[in-house]
């Protein structure tokens, strides 16, 4: 893809506005962050209690993430994003109020950076979503893009920004500032025309096997679990920089505010740079190149950060750094987006977002302690290394290839039984294949393959039986939740590659039987106790 096209959502005015106005609130977002850092730094001057509020901003989304996914994939997006900006813009609001009066306790910030990490759970999902209901399926790939790296550039460049006013203008303007990006992400929300969600059309199955369904997706797509995996090797031992860097830069470079936000707009810069770069390095590297570059990139850098002893050194390593982070979390949120198909996107997203953040979470309160043990130095040495050991592990891991296909569902010219749609009961489909003996080897790799596909768009239980009597005869048995799931497989979630490998399962028998809906029938128990 050549760099301008990479930029084409940019041209269409709804998607501009939208990804502008979020990028603001992201902006805000970790305004408040570093906001939160400083002032317990200033008050309280604990490692553990600084990375503790990027604990509390994250841990709500591996707590709400996922629900959050289910109801944006069945609501009215538009108007769940401008509900979570309402609720985000008077806590942010309210913080600052309280901080310029001096009533902000340690454990007041860190319940309001939870209750705001709560309203960007729910948004996350919708958001990821909403901006690929504005753009043509063509061009979806490129928003997922875009918007990933809106995020992302969000996340360097907020907190340098928040360092170069925190001097000025003190931490409860930080926080009157980020309610105001709120606002102001709202009113652009508000502008923009209703769109109808790709996800909503057709059937809705509204059983509990919508909330797992993203989950399901995911453990069946290796292309995900990998991309999840790779996630997570970099991101724990990363995450220190954003943890620490506050005390990193108090404690062991001895800065104030301003030297504080010094580095962050370098890392902010690197950031940018990389953002800039980004479309041109696809084309000449792969992205398992791209990620083991990046990781000795960053594993160098942190590493030096625990040996630099001025401004000047740390600004300057900080800024390969801001472009290998991007590189690493843009680039994987993108391929993750592009990859997933229009029915689960805004759940399986959420899997990812829980991963991501859980990560960050867990690592953040994993360095404060480990700090407080072996000193910041040594802690940035020793995330380093890890971090280089992790690369070098990836080696054995590489990316799966993410153009397996059009993800653009393909629905069956037929459906299942309509008028039995409405039954929440589980259904069980049963499939009879009549195999000859020379063939039997390649069926059975080729329906291990459809086993992944049946359970990748909702089967929850799958199994393959040989007649005894009539070893050439197979039967193929897959369970949904209910008439609505099963007819939005038919619907909307089969992709070309998912009938392709249904095809190939279908050309390998000598026979295939129509399929045999099953529908489960309840039976009471004071029947079966009469029957005693």
């Amino acid at each position: 893809m050549s760099a301008a096209g990479a930029w084409a959502p940019l041209r269409r005015p709804v998607f501009r506005v939208v990804w502008i106005a979020a990028f603001i609130a992201n902006v805000g977002t970790w305004m408040q962050t570093v906001g939160g850092q400083w002032l317990l730094l200033e008050q309280h001057s604990s490692s553990l209690l600084v990375s503790l509020v990027q604990s509390a901003s994250s841990l709500p989304v591996l707590l709400l993430v996922i629900p959050a996914g289910v109801v944006a994939d069945f609501l009215d997006r538009r108007r769940l994003l401008l509900a979570a900006q309402a609720v985000q813009a008077v806590l942010a609001g309210l913080l600052a109020v309280l901080t310029a009066a001096g009533h902000t306790s340690p454990e007041l910030l860190l319940a309001f950076t939870f209750l705001l990490g709560c309203g960007a759970a729910v948004q996350l999902p919708a958001y990821q979503s909403f901006v690929s209901d504005l753009l043509p399926r063509t061009e979806v790939g490129q928003g997922a893009t875009l918007s990933s790296l809106g995020v992302n550039l969000a996340r360097a460049v907020g907190p340098a920004i928040a360092g170069l006013l925190l001097a000025h203008l003190g931490v409860p303007w930080l926080f009157a500032l980020n309610a105001l990006s709120f606002v102001l992400f709202g009113a652009a929300l508000a502008a923009t025309p209703s769109q109808r969600s790709k996800a909503t059309s057709g059937v809705r199955a509204t059983s509990w096997s919508t909330l797992e369904a993203g989950g399901r997706y995911v453990t069946y797509a290796p292309v995900v679990r990998r991309i999840l995996l790779r996630l997570v090797m970099f991101a724990v031992p990363a995450n220190v920089l954003w943890a620490l860097l506050a005390p990193l830069a108090e404690r062991h470079l001895g800065l104030g505010a301003s030297g504080y936000g010094i580095l962050l707009a370098a890392g902010g810069v690197g950031a940018v740079a990389g953002a800039l770069l980004l479309p041109l390095v696809r084309d000449k590297m792969s992205p398992s190149l791209q990620l083991t570059v990046a990781g000795v990139v960053y594993g160098a850098g942190l590493i030096a950060l625990a040996f630099s002893r001025n401004l000047i050194e740390a600004s300057i390593i900080l800024l390969p750094v801001g472009v290998a982070w991007i590189a690493v979390i843009a680039g994987l949120n993108a391929a993750t987006q592009a990859f997933l198909p229009d029915w689960v996107r805004a759940r399986a997203l959420s899997v990812y977002q829980m991963v991501l953040f859980a990560t960050f979470a867990g690592s953040a309160a994993a360095w404060g302690v480990v700090t407080t043990w072996i000193g910041l130095g040594t802690t940035f040495a020793v995330a380093g290394l890890l971090l280089l050991a992790t690369t070098v592990a990836g080696l054995w891991l590489p990316l799966h290839r993410t153009d397996i296909g059009d993800r653009t569902a393909v629905p069956y010219d037929t459906s299942p039984a309509k008028e039995s749609a409405g039954s929440d009961d589980p259904l069980e489909i049963v499939v009879r294949y009549h195999v000859s003996p020379e063939h039997l080897e390649d069926f059975l790799e080729a329906i291990e393959n459809l086993r992944t596909s049946r359970l990748r768009i909702g089967a929850t239980h799958w199994a393959l039986l040989r007649d005894a009597a009539d070893p050439a005869l197979l039967t193929e048995r897959y369970r949904v939740a209910s008439w609505a799931d099963h007819l939005d497989q038919h619907e909307r979630r089969l992709t070309p590659f998912d009938r392709q490998v249904e095809q190939r399962v279908d050309d390998l028998a000598d026979a295939v039987e129509p399929a045999r809906h099953l529908v489960f029938v309840p039976v009471p128990h004071r029947v079966a106790a009469a029957r005693e």
